[in-house]
């Protein structure tokens, strides 16, 4: 354990998690990158398409590519953004809305499973790190340019 670095255990435990969400999703006749999508989509008001990428963190291209299959399934629609002429909302349907539930109470199983399994102090300090370590990235700590001359 004294040689895993931060960086590995990350990596190797969210690889597990999307393998087991992936495996789940099947289940439901979804993937991961299908169920974050129906996630990230306000049920209610829908969610402007220019906006969905940068909330989850992909580019313009994959999004489009899972947009356009989770139309072709029957998931979303898309509707032209009345506060915008130009933008279109991503709108779930019936179906959409389902799956998104499905979705949800996969991702709330795990965390009722794992919460389980944790004290209080225990998973304080796995958010704190987190939050810890997403802090230095944003604040470009961990590489720090220095000017040589």
């Amino acid at each position: 354990m004294k040689d895993m670095t931060i960086d590995h255990a990350l990596r190797a435990t969210w690889q597990a998690v999307i393998k087991m969400y992936n495996e789940e999703a099947k289940n439901y006749g979804l993937t991961m990158a299908l169920g974050f999508t129906l996630l990230s989509i306000d049920p209610k008001k829908g969610t402007p398409s220019t906006a969905l990428g940068p909330k989850m963190g992909m580019e313009a291209t994959s999004l489009s590519r899972i947009l356009k299959n989770m139309e072709e399934r029957g998931y979303i629609e898309r509707k032209p953004n009345p506060k915008d002429g130009r933008g279109v909302l991503i709108h779930l349907t019936g179906l959409g809305l389902q799956k998104r539930k499905d979705s949800k109470d996969v991702v709330l199983r795990f965390n009722d499973v794992v919460k389980e399994q944790l004290s209080e102090d225990d998973l304080h300090g796995f958010f704190k790190t987190m939050e810890t370590i997403n802090k230095l990235i944003l604040d470009k700590k961990i590489y720090i340019k220095t000017t040589t001359n």
